[in-house]
């Protein structure tokens, strides 16, 4: 036989050789004349249990929180939705709190713009804030 013959037939053999030891896995246990189920259960667990070990747990924490608080903000939202439909629903309601609104615009309006110091404070604290916010 050639050296390229000789190659082929051990590459075929180490095939065979990988195709049997997979297949014992899953042939019928030589007592019962069924499968064996707790020695496949065993290695299904055992190879579930090497891909958790290989995973950064450390990593999921972040995760974890990120979909939780993501989690808050949609529940808040239908809540709030909900509530929002609700009110709308109401006649008179809708039109009591754009009043409400208006009323509360004109009050800090009347307190925070109506000489020039407060409109100077008022900018100063803006110009504060944006300064603190945002650097």
């Amino acid at each position: 036989m050639s050296d390229i013959e000789t190659e082929i037939n051990e590459i075929k053999e180490k095939v065979h050789n990988a195709v049997d030891a997979g297949l014992d896995a899953v042939t019928p246990a030589e007592g019962d004349g069924g499968f064996d189920f707790n020695q496949r259960f065993n290695q299904v667990v055992g190879k579930v249990n090497e891909t958790l070990d290989q995973v950064d747990w450390s990593q999921i924490g972040k995760l974890g929180k990120i979909a939780g608080i993501l989690l808050a903000v949609i529940i808040a939202q239908v809540l709030i939705k909900g509530v929002l439909d609700t009110i709308n629903l109401l006649p008179i309601i809708p039109g009591l709190l754009e009043l409400l609104g208006l009323v509360v615009v004109g009050i800090w309006g009347w307190k925070n713009l109506t000489t020039s110091e407060k409109r100077d404070e008022v900018i100063a604290r803006i110009q504060g804030l944006k300064k603190e916010y945002l650097g």
